[in-house]
């Protein structure tokens, strides 16, 4: 016990997903399978009161290609700024709707689609944003997701080479099959990206218990910097104080 509370801090991000205004959860990402959780607003401040110093804030919508929730994303920021970060995803696929994400003030923006369909102007992005731009790794085995997750999207591995000669910063590594269902993260897919990349990773995805944030944490010293959590928080499986106590915060 010594020895981890001595261990480097694992880094949480409650997620808030928006889709028609609300926050909602997903079980594995598919469109359809929404569960309300009410006002988006209410729910980052509920994270950021509790101790949140970062927020994934995703809009479902934008990621569907069915509509947008820049409205309410806003309120968001606005209304958690000075007390957590926010790490911004959905949609964001072109020069107009990055401009866009960015002037939200979000300090991360989190591309998902077009880092598989657009490799030249992401490789531009990454090289004019450097660290604010993160990249959204979706996986079903080996095999990437795109298009809020409805389309396979080419190979991990081939995508990753890519990404790494392009200079991307960070990675946000999701087992799709894991999201939603509160059965653990996949670690062994976690240290095989991290063997493959010296750039930090956040993990995302079936964390449903505070061994499953301890499991984590003991991967921060090979570049696994940060988890994201969702379900398990708006389920009540543990309090955010609690597993920000185990992460180390």
């Amino acid at each position: 016990m010594t020895d981890f509370s001595q261990a480097p801090h694992l880094t949480l991000l409650p997620a808030v997903d928006v889709a028609g205004g609300k926050a909602v959860r997903l079980t594995q990402g598919k469109a359809g399978t929404e569960q309300s959780f009410g006002s988006p607003v209410d729910a980052a401040l509920d994270w950021t009161r509790q101790g949140a110093e970062w927020i994934h804030l995703v809009d479902l919508d934008a990621a569907f290609g069915r509509g947008e929730n820049r409205g309410a994303i806003k309120k968001v920021i606005k209304a958690v700024k000075g007390d957590a970060q926010i790490e911004l995803s959905g949609g964001i696929r072109d020069d107009r709707s990055l401009e866009a994400a960015l002037e939200t003030g979000a300090k991360r923006i989190n591309l998902g689609t077009a880092a598989l369909e657009n490799p030249e102007w992401t490789a531009h992005v990454i090289a004019e944003y450097g660290d604010q731009i993160a990249v959204g790794l979706d996986v079903r085995g080996t095999t990437l997701a795109a298009r809020g997750w409805t389309q396979d999207s080419g190979d991990l591995w081939e995508v990753l080479d890519r990404l790494e000669e392009a200079g991307c910063s960070r990675y946000v590594v999701t087992d799709v099959t894991k999201d939603g269902m509160l059965n653990g993260p996949n670690v062994a897919l976690l240290q095989q990206i991290a063997e493959r990349t010296d750039r930090p990773i956040v993990a995302s995805g079936g964390v449903s218990s505070l061994d499953d944030i301890a499991a984590l944490r003991e991967l921060v010293p090979i570049g696994i910097e940060g988890a994201i959590v969702g379900k398990a928080l708006y389920a009540g499986s543990f309090t955010l104080a609690a597993a920000l106590d185990v992460a180390g915060k």
